[in-house]
């Protein structure tokens, strides 16, 4: 059950980083993923493919809030997260 409710918040997470320059999202939903997606990295000790994948995903988010971050990176970080995300439904 905990791996699909932090697949869903992987889900959450990439479509942030996918949309990122689409939209503005507030600073404090940044923070907050931001702060989530650092937690699930540490869980895995960066030790995983998976948890290096978290923290670039929390780096990004948290630099979303200063500076504006290139379409290609923030896709290919936000399609990585999304891919682990649906990966931890089956």
């Amino acid at each position: 059950m905990l791996v699909k409710v932090l697949g869903l918040v992987d889900l959450i997470i990439g479509m942030l980083l996918v949309f990122l320059s689409y939209f503005n999202p507030p600073s404090n939903v940044l923070i907050s993923f931001s702060i989530i997606a650092f937690a699930k990295s540490s869980l895995g000790m960066l030790r995983d493919f998976g948890s290096w994948i978290d923290f670039s995903a929390g780096i990004l988010l948290g630099i979303a809030i200063l500076i504006n971050i290139p379409l290609a990176l923030s896709i290919i970080v936000g399609l990585l997260v999304l891919q682990k995300g649906v990966f931890s439904f089956f």
